[in-house]
């Protein structure tokens, strides 16, 4: 483990291990609406109701630092509470075999859709719930029931699926034939097949999907929201950024252009 000590960031980078370890889970469990997904690492920010949270994780990550490096956890407990109001970065150092974590999704109707794993993974189940946090009726350490009754909350739940990588985890997302009928039931024009099938319809919802528009959306929606997604996305906004991020948001760029053609004509 290696923790350094920033004016504005404390940055952990560890193994697997330590982040399965269960006062790291508790403390991420704790946060679990107050974090952002990065590739290969999340971001916690603080939240001033849950500083006991905070302070009992710093003092715990002190001790196994300490054990590790074999020096003084109360100096090195001293130094990290100075950053004690500072977010939290917390990454792997190293790339993990990615292990397939299995979500299956089902639509009560077209307000409701229930999640579930088919077991406990805790980085998965807060990746979910910091995403779709504002929408979640109930849950438990394997499923969500989610609230989808309107647009955003749509559009938030079709963002929140299409990240497939959470840490080390693959995520593998399953539905019925009839979880797509269910769930845009207003636009019944449409037919839906199994979601592993690479098909033209499959193809053509994940262009809505790009889009952030609900399947069947009328041309004046899809334009507007294309005119707004490429501002956002487009490369030269990050010029100065890690070149990863110009590669993601070159092919986001991309991808949005392309749907917006194939639905321009189609639509």
């Amino acid at each position: 483990m290696k923790i350094v000590l920033r004016n504005n960031l404390i940055v952990i980078t560890t193994d697997f291990y330590a982040l399965n370890t269960i006062w790291m889970k508790s403390f991420l469990n704790h946060h679990s609406r107050g974090m952002l997904f990065l590739p290969r690492a999340v971001l916690v920010f603080r939240n001033e109701t849950l500083q006991g949270a905070r302070e009992e994780f710093i003092n715990q990550l002190s001790q196994y630092h300490a054990a590790q490096h074999d020096f003084s956890h109360e100096f090195f407990l001293r130094s990290m509470l100075k950053f004690g109001n500072q977010p939290i970065r917390i990454e792997l150092n190293r790339l993990e075999e990615p292990e397939i974590v299995k979500v299956n999704l089902y639509a009560y109707d077209k307000d409701t859709v229930l999640i579930t794993l088919n077991s406990p993974n805790s980085w998965v189940i807060n990746y979910l719930r910091s995403q779709l946090n504002l929408y979640i009726e109930r849950g438990t350490d394997i499923s969500l029931v989610v609230d989808v009754s309107d647009f955003n909350s749509k559009a938030r739940l079709e963002r929140a699926l299409d990240k497939r990588h959470i840490l080390h985890y693959q995520i593998q997302y399953s539905y019925d034939n009839h979880f797509m009928s269910k769930l845009y039931s207003e636009f019944t024009k449409y037919s839906f097949k199994d979601y592993f099938e690479e098909d033209e319809e499959d193809k053509k919802n994940s262009f809505y999907a790009l889009l952030e528009c609900p399947i069947g959306a009328s041309q004046d929606a899809i334009k507007k929201s294309y005119k707004k997604l490429v501002k956002v996305y487009h490369p030269d906004k990050i010029i100065h950024e890690e070149p990863y991020m110009i590669k993601h948001y070159t092919q986001k760029f991309q991808l949005l252009q392309e749907a917006y053609e194939a639905l321009r004509v189609v639509s």
